[in-house]
């Protein structure tokens, strides 16, 4: 069993005063200060233009996104979407099956939303993630077959799929992030890596305020604070306003000396940078207030599914990749489920067992919401996990826990343009592994790139210099879906 990892702060503090104005800090924001930097940026010459000027250059946007429901810690294949009823109990687990729109598919009981509308979602039964680990969690969001940092010290430096994305395709709307998460723990998330931290994730966690729960999932009481889009005290709009004048006058000044027009471009990415904090647009995305009462009340009360709907929010504003990091606790994942004797997981019946009602309410009204408005054929929504769970109960001394098994893993898609109403791939009976089309993180990447058009032969380079490919272990996008 996997102990709860320290991780530290994501960033080294800094001194907002020095503004320390040529290191690239990103938009990964771990206080008030941090975001009051990245909004100062077009004013004071920092990071943030520059990068909205690197996006610029991307090239066309294709307007298409990626919401991401990572299940941290590994749901079990056989209590989801890969069940087995015919199998002894210690096999098949304690939960019964129902049949899907899909006729000859079943899904667990527990999920019977998703049952009921499975001709707009993709399973794949036979995902192979061998190398997959967690604490961190990196192979499946990375692509990387060796990025397990606990063996391999250049790991954490392998960039997240969402990274990727974030540089070559960018945001679909200049005042947004390209990449935003919702993080519980750090070793949950894969981030940019060697890349640089311009294309880590804009942490959304204190850009909103959303209900506080505990490590088992319990409602505190309490709210977070959106302090990241409140100025610090002394400091007002009009003052910032009127500081992005002066540069304005400055520049004006010395406009006639720059023949290649490289200074009317600029202008315009320090307006998009003061834009991320005094413009509306990401302030208003992330303000769940301003969602209709109906909609909140569809979505629910609970802390993942209002995450779901301002992921919603976030795509339609104009974010391109937004992952949910689904888990109460910090250590290795809520959907660790070794057994009732190892809190806070538990096993299968009382560990998994309540938190499969809540994903099948989340992730179906999500997938409906994006149809309503338009928005499903440029949204793909993906739900996994790192891995699958061992095809017998009873691990660790358990009563019903499975342990990890990367064998073989379950997941499902939805969206994004694609053919859905189907069932790639199939395990063998008892499902410990793939008897049929595995499909592996790099045919996952690629069908994300794909998505996005992002070329498949992308590189990036190390610390020496040196190109390395993203698909360094191969895979083409699933030529079921395409």
């Amino acid at each position: 069993m996997l102990g709860n990892h320290n991780h530290g702060s994501l960033h080294s503090q800094h001194a907002f005063g020095s503004f320390q104005g040529r290191t690239r800090e990103g938009l990964t924001l771990t206080n008030r200060r941090g975001m009051l930097k990245a909004g100062l940026a077009g004013v004071a010459g920092l990071s943030l233009p520059g990068l909205l000027k690197a996006q610029a250059g991307s090239g066309a946007k294709s307007g298409k996104s990626v919401i991401l429901l990572w299940m941290a810690g590994g749901p079990s294949h056989i209590d989801t979407w890969d069940p087995k009823p015919d199998r002894p109990y210690m096999n098949r687990g304690p939960f019964g099956v129902t049949q899907t729109k899909l006729p000859g598919t079943i899904l667990c009981e527990r999920l019977p939303k998703q049952a009921a509308m499975l001709d707009q979602f993709t399973i794949i039964r036979s995902v192979d993630c061998k190398h997959s680990n967690h604490e961190p969690n990196m192979v499946m969001q990375t692509a990387n077959l060796t990025n397990e940092p606990r063996v391999n010290k250049e790991a954490e430096k392998y960039p997240a799929l969402a990274s990727v994305v974030a540089k070559h395709h960018g945001a679909n709307h200049p005042s947004m992030p390209p990449y935003v998460a919702f993080m519980k723990s750090r070793s949950h998330l894969a981030f940019a890596g060697y890349l640089g931290k311009q294309y880590d994730p804009f942490l959304a966690n204190q850009a909103t305020r959303l209900p506080v729960y505990d490590s088992v999932g319990k409602d505190t009481g309490q709210m977070s604070q959106a302090g990241a889009f409140q100025l610090p005290l002394g400091l007002s709009l009009n003052r910032l306003s009127e500081r992005r004048s002066l540069v304005g006058s400055f520049d004006r000044l010395r406009r006639d000396l720059d023949q290649g027009g490289s200074l009317a471009a600029m202008d315009s990415y320090q307006q998009q940078a003061v834009d991320m904090v005094i413009g509306r647009r990401a302030q208003a995305a992330f303000d769940i207030e301003q969602e209709p009462a109906e909609t909140r009340a569809k979505f629910g009360n609970h802390l993942w599914c209002q995450q779901a709907l301002i992921a919603r929010r976030l795509v339609e504003s104009g974010v391109a990749f937004v992952t949910i990091d689904l888990s109460y606790h910090t250590a290795s994942g809520t959907w660790d489920t070794h057994g009732d004797n190892i809190p806070p997981y538990g096993g299968i019946k009382n560990g998994l067992g309540p938190l499969l009602p809540l994903f099948d309410h989340l992730i179906t009204t999500l997938v409906g919401d994006l149809s309503e408005r338009g928005l499903l054929d440029n949204t793909l929504v993906i739900a996994m996990g790192e891995f699958g769970r061992t095809p017998q109960m009873g691990t660790q001394d358990s009563t019903d826990g499975r342990n990890h098994w990367p064998n073989i893993m379950s997941m499902c898609l939805a969206g994004g343009g694609f053919r859905h109403g189907q069932v790639i791939g199939a395990s063998e009976p008892d499902g410990g592994t793939i008897r049929e089309r595995p499909v592996t993180p790099g045919d996952l990447a690629a069908t994300i790139f794909h998505h996005f058009g992002v070329p498949l032969d992308v590189q990036y380079l190390d610390n020496r210099g040196r190109p390395i490919f993203v698909l360094a272990n191969s895979g083409q996008p699933l030529r079921e879906l395409v």
